[in-house]
Order: structure tokens, then sequence, then C-alpha cells
């Protein structure tokens, strides 16, 4: 078997694994400073795959191809979490930093005036 491959595919394993391993604790900082190694271990793994296997090889690689399957499905669905985590922190944060404006309103002649002062905003808080 190639050894090169074997060294590859071992190294984007050890990858995948400490990537999921920081997205199951929603580490987003240290799974964001994995992203360059992990890069480069994908083109180092695409290129050793260049390499033809025999039927024999092959049959050896398996059981590494599927820890790969299994690591690379898991860390699917760990970025999906750790994106739609994401979006709701951001939607939340962007709900809480709107403006509070007071609506416009009619005047009893019926023209468009807005209010002279913004709505009131109240935020409570618990310590």
């Amino acid at each position: 078997m190639s050894n090169e491959l074997i060294a590859a595919a071992n190294s984007l394993a050890d990858t995948l694994e400490e990537e999921n391993a920081a997205l199951a604790t929603l580490d987003l900082p240290r799974a964001g400073a994995l992203l360059a190694e992990k890069q480069r271990v994908v083109a180092g793994f695409l290129a050793a795959q260049d390499a033809p296997l025999i039927a024999a090889q092959r049959a050896a690689f398996e059981p590494l191809a599927r820890r790969l399957q299994s690591l690379s499905a898991e860390n699917r669905t760990l970025l999906e979490r750790a994106i739609a985590a994401q979006s709701r922190v951001i939607g939340v944060i962007a709900r809480a930093a709107a403006p509070a404006v007071a609506p416009a309103a009619y005047s009893a002649h019926g023209a468009l005036r807005h209010a002279a002062r913004p709505a009131a905003f109240a935020v409570s808080a618990q310590a």
C-alpha cells in the first residue's frame, strides 16, 4: 500500500478528530484555527490518491477509508450545527442592536408626521 496515502489519510483523520472535538463543544475559535491545517491535509490526501492501488492494497485500506467516512460525516453534522448556532447568536445581536424608532403618525389635517422623540425602549437584566 502506498505509504504516502496511509500517512495522508491518517493526518486527515487526526485533523478531523481534532476539529470535531472543537465543534462538539462549540469551541469555534479553536475549530477555525484548524482551517489551514485541514486544507493542507486534504490537499495532501487528494494528491496521494493519484498513486494507483492494487486490489490487495484497496482491501487493506478499507478500514481507514471507513474511519475517514465516519469522521467526515460527523464533521459535516457538527459544522452545520455550529453554523446554525452562530446564525442564531448573530440574529439575537442584530435584533437587540436595531434602533427603536417611533412609528409615524398622522396629524389632525392628515399630514404624515414623525414623533418628536424615539419610542420607549426598555431593557431588563438579571444580576
